[in-house]
């Protein structure tokens, strides 16, 4: 899980002037498949697996599939500037072809509105029911 949502970080960003095609920006070089290959040696560095209860391999594969998810999902959203999967080899953006999930708000209290619940609605279908 935490794989998943630790590209949201860069958020954090925002309070610090970055701007949101910067490299650092959201949905930058955290959605990369760059960071998720990063992020899944690290865990699976860390996770201790005495006694192993799943090969290391595996292990990587999992947390880096879980890792990339999150930038192929926000491909997947009608708005944004797109996601840069080949930073920081390329800083490019990039949607799929196929956008049905609604983008969500940035911030926990734009939730709490109907677009808010219109973008649950859209979660639901899309994201939290296939899983």
């Amino acid at each position: 899980m935490g794989c998943a949502v630790l590209p949201d970080l860069d958020v954090i960003g925002f309070r610090f002037g970055v701007p949101y095609g910067d490299f650092w920006g959201h949905r930058g070089f955290t959605r990369s498949l760059v960071f998720a290959l990063l992020v899944a040696g690290i865990f699976t560095f860390w996770i201790d697996s005495s006694p192993p209860q799943m090969p290391r391999a595996r292990l990587f594969v999992y947390l880096f599939l879980a890792a990339g998810s999150h930038g192929l999902l926000d491909a997947m959203t009608n708005g944004g500037l797109g996601v840069a999967f080949f930073s920081p080899f390329e800083n490019g953006r990039y949607f799929l072809p196929f956008r049905p999930i609604r983008v969500s708000p940035i911030g926990v209290t734009r939730f709490f509105t109907s677009r808010g619940v219109a973008i649950l609605q859209s979660e639901i279908v899309w994201i939290w029911i296939p899983a």
